[in-house]
């Protein structure tokens, strides 16, 4: 499989209405804004793009309009993960006729399978399409923790390209480059503080949450090291550090979605039963975001 996940691809917030419908204006711009800080990929219906709260339909929704304003500018990634192998299928399928250049899939979630169940999952699905598949794992949200043995398994899978790791444990990432060395695979980190970390470890880059606000700073993490610019990646990296400390003042990603907003892009609120943020919590955001804007 030709196609390897490599630098920065926002994990892209999904904007929606006061009434809790997509905002098709509001989706087209955020797709600009990013495309034109020059990321390497787009990734949409990620966790914080709120895909456990959408149905099939908005989902369609959203890739269709990301796929068509990015217009083959970047690679675009959609998350077509769920529960029964059958669903995930139904969904792959109907991405690939959309034009998504890759998929994200999610580990299965609420009764965690074994890992011969996850890899049968996943060797199943990738059969099914003839995009490129990469595996996500986040197990503080799944349950569910994909072992190194298991991913190297999936790595020898031609169309299964790579994993994104978002376990926060830098540990995990190392495993996971370790065991998948001899395979053309790409190991990505999911948080956002492990970026230049996983780069020097030998992965290939990330999916970022931070870059939906800042894509230029996280977009110059790899460029610096890229570089060999060891310190202004470190200097960069650690410029993420006010935003991401937000992110835990509310469920995901209102802190976030109310931080771009005021920066950048009207995303609106988060998908209920999330609400919007308020007191403190939204002052905490206003003081990072200013802080931001006096830089």
């Amino acid at each position: 499989m030709g196609f390897l996940p490599k630098g920065i691809y926002p994990a892209m917030l999904t904007p929606l209405t006061k009434d809790q419908d997509i905002n098709e204006t509001a989706l087209k711009q955020l797709t600009n804004h990013l495309i034109d800080a020059n990321v390497h990929g787009l990734f949409a219906l990620g966790t914080n793009g709120e895909f456990h709260l959408f149905n099939k339909e908005d989902k369609l929704k959203v890739a269709e309009i990301i796929i068509q304003e990015t217009a083959g500018r970047v690679p675009v990634m959609v998350g077509s993960g769920g529960n029964s192998t059958e669903e995930v299928i139904e969904l792959s399928k109907e991405m690939e006729r959309l034009g998504a250049d890759a998929l994200s899939i999610i580990t299965p979630f609420f009764i965690p399978p074994t890992q011969e169940e996850a890899a049968a999952h996943y060797k199943t699905i990738a059969a099914s399409v003839s995009l490129p598949v990469l595996l996500y794992h986040i197990p503080s949200k799944t349950g569910f923790h994909l072992e190194a043995e298991t991913v190297a398994e999936l790595a020898k899978v031609d169309n299964i390209v790579g994993i994104k790791d978002s376990s926060g444990k830098f540990e995990n990432i190392q495993q996971y480059i370790e065991h998948t060395k001899n395979e053309d695979f790409a190991v990505l980190a999911g948080t956002d503080s492990l970026i230049l970390k996983t780069l020097q470890a030998g992965g290939t880059g990330a999916v970022a949450a931070t870059a939906n606000m800042l894509p230029e700073i996280v977009v110059s993490i790899y460029q610096y090291w890229l570089d060999g610019e060891t310190e202004k990646a470190k200097a960069a990296q650690r410029e993420l550090q006010p935003l991401r400390d937000t992110f835990g003042l509310a469920t995901i990603p209102a802190a976030l979605k109310k931080a771009v907003e005021l920066y950048r892009v009207p995303v609106g609120p988060p998908k209920a039963p999330a609400g919007e943020l308020m007191g403190d919590a939204l002052r905490e955001v206003e003081k990072m975001v200013a802080y931001y804007q006096s830089k």
